[in-house]
């Protein structure tokens, strides 16, 4: 069994979703209107790839000509 450290895993983020959005999540379905779903997902990738972003700056190596 592997085992993963995410960092920052415990912070907290912030996403808006509408009340469709919400339920199309949650499970329920929108047969007539697939895009609810698609737009939750979207928000929710977006919000994961700026923290992953936020993570990467925070940990980036000090460039070679500031370490005088």
């Amino acid at each position: 069994m592997t085992t993963a450290k995410i960092s920052y895993g415990d912070k907290k983020v912030t996403v808006e979703l509408t009340i469709k959005e919400l339920q199309a999540l949650a499970g329920i379905r929108f047969h007539a209107n697939h895009e609810v779903e698609v737009s939750a997902r979207k928000k929710l990738n977006m919000v994961l790839e700026g923290t992953y972003e936020r993570e990467s700056r925070d940990n980036a190596p000090i460039p070679y000509q500031l370490l005088s």
